[in-house]
């Protein structure tokens, strides 16, 4: 497991208040499917400032997802490249590169993907376990989060006995609980009611303005994309504003 010191050593960029959360230049990702080439992403030019909220809009297999997973580290661009926090994400091996998703992003998807054998205590803290921090403080760190995002009550439920606005809570406390710099959000509240939806992205909200963190969510919710600084339509594999 990495300790704290080799995961600050693992980049070395200089970091600054202006330096982008988040940056895509000429970003391209293309598909081979069936002896055809597909091309979902064409040229994507894109900084988040720290702090900032943005939302991408677009209609259904537009590449929404294939952005965020290529933003986050978790796909490989055809051509361009992405920084986080002034580091060249591919340039990285695939270790360091793990090392800077823990360190600088958080994610929370439309299915929460928490560990079902896990509390929801055990699994707010695993980010920090993976960091390097000791079990005592990372469970501590985890249960102050969790509070924060009214589960106190909760700490000790396993994902199957929680609701799914519940559930959904603990994956943004899960997100946030190492304050990273940027959070990447695949239709967060997809899977929940209008009122719950609107707890956990008033939520997310509050979280971000109180960390600086920035937001880069994927939706279709015309409301919740109202309320971003930037809205973004992906159409035909180009963004605009």
């Amino acid at each position: 497991m990495a300790s704290p010191t080799a995961l600050t050593s693992a980049v070395s960029s200089t970091v600054t208040a202006e330096t982008p959360a988040i940056e895509a230049r000429n970003l391209c990702r293309a598909f081979h499917e069936g002896g055809l080439n597909v091309t979902v992403l064409k040229g994507i030019n894109l900084a988040i400032s720290p702090g900032e909220r943005v939302a991408i809009v677009g209609s259904s297999g537009s590449g929404k997802s294939t952005l965020l997973h290529l933003l986050g580290g978790l796909d490989t661009p055809t051509e361009g490249e992405v920084r986080i926090t002034g580091n060249s994400l591919f340039q990285l091996s695939e270790k360091k590169r793990g090392l800077l998703r823990n360190q600088a992003l958080g994610f929370v998807y439309q299915f929460h993907h928490l560990l079902a054998e896990f509390t929801a205590l055990e699994n707010v803290a695993m980010p920090l376990l993976i960091r390097g921090l000791s079990s005592t403080a990372a469970l501590e760190t985890a249960r102050r989060m969790l509070t924060r995002v009214g589960l106190a009550e909760r700490i000790g439920h396993k994902p199957g006995e929680l609701s799914g606005g519940e559930r959904q809570r603990a994956a943004v406390a899960r997100a946030l609980v190492t304050t990273p710099r940027c959070v990447l959000a695949d239709e967060p509240t997809g899977n929940l009611d209008r009122r719950t939806a609107e707890q956990v992205y008033g939520l997310m909200l509050e979280l971000n303005q109180e960390n600086n963190t920035s937001l880069v969510v994927v939706t279709h919710d015309t409301h919740l994309a109202g309320r971003m600084d930037r809205v973004l339509q992906l159409v035909d594999g180009v963004i605009s504003e």
